[in-house]
């Protein structure tokens, strides 16, 4: 294979991301790095499609703002439709506690240009989802410019713009190692189809991003963790501009799309394999239970079994993206750990990587908190388990 000034490893949406970014920064010769046989075939693929800036860290709510500003633009600026639908998030607090989490998330949104971010109360709760019950709700918040996009679009959106600057796509391509110089840069990097000479490499593996990073010599702390997804055969039980609408405290969630209701609630994987993604039938049978007690219309709906999934996030010990250049590789650039928000901020993050790399620093946001040395430092970001 022929060498590379930036070799991209992944070709999901965060990998298409730096690259098209890349392209538009006229970095020649970047190829994408994937050892599927096409687009989708990780976690991009088994994405939900949420999108939303109600976080409770400024550094993600300022990612969101970024990559919204890029998903209105999408159209004009890459050539297809992403899919962002604004329906709103709608967030339920069965507390006091989680409330005050909610309210606090909400004053450090809207002093982050979030100001759409409202606190709701039980009226206005059934006016947003007139479908719950109410029972143990005693408030929530809600963003109405939260929503849904499409992961696929997006990816291929990319991809196809990137090819247009020149990027080069190889699939059924595994990295199975990295040459390295005596000052520790990448020289280049080994395929299962030969050596590629590169000048920069992104690590942009997501879930796999570890195991890519250890064979540079590279201790990344991302973990692979299991996400399932229950989904009904096709209804109308429910109206597609629903909000995405989440239960706080246990975190059961659910929304429509294309026609059926996904229903999801997070579980640990599956001990001691953490890249295996079967689904467990005793689960989708409990997260039917609690969406047939708290949406009492899907009483009514049938679950599609089959059609049921699961995927993998990539998660960082503080929940927030790592974002920069590896330690001890000045030349091996992270891009990983997003924990769940990659496809919703990959817009903004691939923009920032391509600045980073091309500049030495991002310009448009200030991404400190995301450096990769920062667990070394005893610095990681506050982490929320509600937002």
């Amino acid at each position: 294979m022929s060498g590379a000034s930036v070799a991209v490893v992944g070709g999901g949406v965060i990998g298409a991301s730096v690259a098209y970014h890349l392209g538009v920064r006229g970095v020649g010769d970047v190829v994408v790095l994937d050892r599927g046989v096409g687009p989708g075939e990780g976690s991009t693929g088994r994405a939900t499609g949420g999108f939303r800036a109600q976080f409770a860290s400024a550094i993600n709510v300022r990612l969101s703002l970024l990559a919204r500003e890029k998903l209105l633009r999408f159209s004009q600026e890459i050539g297809a439709d992403p899919g962002y639908q604004a329906a709103g998030y709608l967030w339920l607090a069965g507390s006091e506690a989680e409330l005050i989490e909610l309210r606090a998330g909400r004053v450090l949104q809207q002093a982050e240009g979030l100001h759409e971010a409202v606190e709701v109360d039980s009226g206005e709760i059934t006016r947003l989802n007139p479908a719950l019950r109410l029972d143990g709700v005693i408030g929530g918040t809600f963003c109405p410019t939260d929503g849904f996009i499409q992961p696929g679009r997006i990816l291929e959106g990319y991809l196809a713009a990137a090819r247009r600057f020149g990027v080069r796509i190889e699939w059924q391509t595994e990295v199975t190692g990295f040459s390295r110089r005596e000052n520790g840069r990448i020289a280049a990097v080994e395929t299962s189809r030969g050596p590629i000479d590169a000048d920069a490499v992104v690590n942009a593996a997501g879930a796999w991003a570890a195991p890519v990073a250890r064979l540079a010599g590279i201790n990344l702390p991302v973990t692979p963790l299991r996400r399932q997804v229950a989904i009904t055969t096709p209804c109308d039980l429910l109206p597609p501009t629903m909000p995405m609408t989440i239960f706080a405290g246990d975190g059961f969630h659910l929304r429509v799309r294309d026609g059926r209701v996904m229903l999801l609630q997070p579980t640990p994987g599956v001990p001691g394999q953490p890249f295996d993604i079967p689904v467990d039938p005793a689960w989708i049978d409990a997260v039917t239970e609690t969406a047939r007690r708290r949406v009492p219309v899907l009483q009514g709906a049938t679950i599609d079994r089959p059609g049921c999934w699961a995927g993998l996030y990539e998660v960082s010990p503080d929940k927030h993206a790592i974002l920069g250049a590896a330690p001890g590789c000045a030349n091996l650039f992270l891009i990983n750990g997003s924990s769940g928000h990659g496809v919703m901020h990959a817009p903004a993050l691939g923009q920032l990587l391509a600045e980073i790399i091309c500049d030495g620093s991002a310009s448009t946001l200030d991404v400190t908190a995301l450096r990769p040395s920062r667990f070394d430092e005893g610095a990681p970001n506050p982490v929320s388990e509600l937002l």
